[in-house]
């Protein structure tokens, strides 16, 4: 019997075309709704979410991500926050300094936080029929986020997510495949030469899927991974986060 769940979670694909149909205000409740019950670290909640659908900030969102014009065409742009304002307040009620923001867990904590809410945020999307892809260029120019949304000291923009309604193109594109299973699975301990190799053959597993889509244009996975990892490509996150409040004192 087929599970509509797995099958809308192993159909997940990225989507950057959109009709410039709107989505319901009743959806969009539910899409925030069923996004607030992700979990979070001891319950800290600490995310928060800051959207918008005014054409003139998607435009100028679209050219701060780098001219990624389907952000200005998706009827919503979704900020994920991670918010220790939330949490300093609660702890500060109690007569303690609230000192976790300046330390790698804490960066950590908020930075895995964001990422569990962008699952939960993009699985509600699509089971309503929507269309979603997550956008983590908003890191490139975070200063001018921070003055966009007004987001206070304690607070980081971790990445975006768009929302809209799909073409019928967009929605019936192949499903770009994945390295292979085996090199992505390891039981008991992690095997470093099967996940290497499996990335070397994942090289030519996405050459052929670009062969035989007529996606020439696409990179490769060589191509994609090199031409970021290579470098170190937002260079003002530190910078921007130290400035919101953010450091690692960890000693």
């Amino acid at each position: 019997m087929e599970n509509p769940t797995l099958t809308q979670l192993q159909n997940r694909k990225s989507i950057r075309h959109f009709t410039g149909e709107a989505i319901s205000e009743a959806d969009l409740e539910t899409i925030f709704k069923t996004a607030q019950r992700a979990p979070t670290s001891i319950n800290g909640q600490q995310i928060s979410l800051v959207y918008t659908r005014d054409k003139a900030k998607l435009e100028n969102i679209a050219a701060l991500c780098g001219g990624q014009t389907h952000i200005a065409e998706a009827d919503v742009f979704v900020g994920i926050v991670i918010d220790f304002n939330r949490t300093s307040a609660i702890v500060e009620s109690v007569g303690k300094n609230h000192i976790i923001e300046q330390s790698a867990e804490g960066i950590m904590v908020g930075a895995v936080d964001a990422g569990i809410m962008l699952s939960h945020l993009q699985s509600a999307a699509e089971a309503l029929g929507y269309g979603t892809t997550a956008i983590g260029a908003v890191r490139k120019e975070s200063e001018a986020f921070i003055k966009l949304f007004n987001l206070p000291q304690k607070t980081f923009l971790a990445l975006g997510c768009i929302i809209g309604v799909p073409t019928e193109k967009a929605k019936n594109a192949p499903l770009k495949p994945r390295v292979a299973l085996d090199s992505f699975v390891m039981q008991e301990c992690y095997e470093s030469e099967k996940v290497r190799n499996g990335a070397l053959a994942y090289e030519q597993t996405l050459k052929a899927f670009r062969d035989a889509t007529g996606s020439g244009s696409m990179p490769t996975y060589a191509e994609i991974t090199s031409s970021y990892y290579a470098d170190i490509y937002y260079r003002k996150t530190a910078k921007s986060l130290v400035a919101q409040g953010f450091a690692f004192k960890d000693e």
